[in-house]
């Protein structure tokens, strides 16, 4: 009997771990670390100044922080976002708690952070969000019309 409980424990643990994780092909949102940022978006040990993006897609970057607020309002939208223009952009993350040396070089001093990459041309960055989730995500999309895809 107690077999019994520790295997339906077991499928009911992997079954709930399922619906939360989700599948991984439906992650679209990646987080990046120094090293894989300086692979995907810019080596600034290389190029420390020249902008030479890597990617083969525009890309947002937001510099976040597990701890705030905006950070966590902000993280579902691009979620969307990602999704909805998935194929034409990439959105990417990087915890400014974890990664401190990369937040410093962009002179992130409040979050979220936004770096904006369009295919040529040089970056922008913006900060903040917006007043609801509807004017975020508003500004979002417009910041991605007008500097990623135009």
């Amino acid at each position: 009997m107690r077999n019994l409980k520790v295997v339906i424990t077991l499928i009911l643990v992997i079954w709930v771990s399922k619906i939360y994780a989700g599948n991984a092909d439906d992650v679209v949102v990646q987080k990046l670390t120094k090293a894989e940022f300086f692979q995907k978006i810019m080596d600034l040990e290389k190029n420390p100044k020249t902008w030479k993006y890597s990617g083969n897609l525009p890309c947002i970057v937001d510099f976040y922080a597990d701890w705030c607020g905006p950070c966590r309002q902000a993280s579902p939208i691009l979620d969307e976002l990602a999704q909805k223009y998935k194929g034409k952009i990439v959105v990417y993350k990087v915890n400014t708690d974890q990664e401190k040396e990369l937040a410093g070089a962009f002179r992130i001093e409040g979050i979220p952070a936004f770096l904006w990459v369009p295919l040529t041309g040089k970056p922008t960055m913006s900060s903040g969000i917006a007043s609801s989730k509807e004017e975020t995500r508003a500004m979002f999309e417009k910041m991605i019309n007008e500097i990623l895809l135009k």
